[in-house]
């Protein structure tokens, strides 16, 4: 019976290293950024050897893998499939890019110079943002689909937050709006 009470208890300390090393680079990624994270510092932090670090990650893709799920369980993306129509769901992206952005900010930043932390990042981002594209994009103009990629834009939200999101909602709506009118000035062609 020892030797199992053994076994557990060090599967429990080992599960809250691993837990307190995620924690802290996520906390790291939150102020400094990915790209300035370094495990000497991770490991100094959580109290271990660096060695520790990499024995729970021993690739840097595990590592960004482990830090963006904490993240996201902490800080869910807004569901499209609930949103009713062009100014809700802006609304609720807005609102979550304002929740989450100095890590947003921090992470797209760095994956450009980190190819692990482009590499588990860009395949979720790019799945959901094509989910949110779908729900607020009409189907039937290349126009709509082009102002709801510009209105979904972490970047372009950035640019626009000075104006509150209230004001940025409308304003990207209204560009939605106006790119599934059509043209002044041409015939009413659809789209191919």
């Amino acid at each position: 019976m020892p030797r199992k009470y053994e076994l557990k208890q060090r599967a429990e300390q080992a599960a809250d290293t691993r837990r307190r090393i995620v924690e802290t680079i996520v906390a790291m990624h939150l102020t400094v950024g990915p790209a300035a994270t370094t495990i000497s510092e991770v490991a100094r932090r959580v109290g271990v050897q660096r060695q520790t670090v990499y024995n729970h990650f021993p690739e840097e893709e595990e590592l960004f893998a482990a830090c963006s799920a904490h993240w996201r369980a902490l800080h869910p993306a807004p569901d499209p499939a609930a949103w009713t129509d062009v100014r809700d769901g802006l609304r609720a992206l807005y609102a979550w890019y304002r929740e989450t952005e100095p890590m947003t900010g921090n992470v797209l930043r760095d994956a450009e110079v980190l190819p692990a932390l482009r590499a588990v990042l860009e395949p979720g981002r790019d799945a959901y943002l094509a989910a949110v594209r779908k729900a607020l994009t009409d189907g039937r103009s290349r126009r709509a689909a082009a102002a709801v990629a510009v209105a979904t834009d972490f970047h372009v939200w950035r640019s626009l937050k000075e104006l509150g999101d209230d004001e940025a909602v409308e304003l990207m709506a209204g560009l939605v709006e106006l790119a599934r009118s059509p043209r002044r000035g041409s015939s009413a062609r659809p789209a191919r």
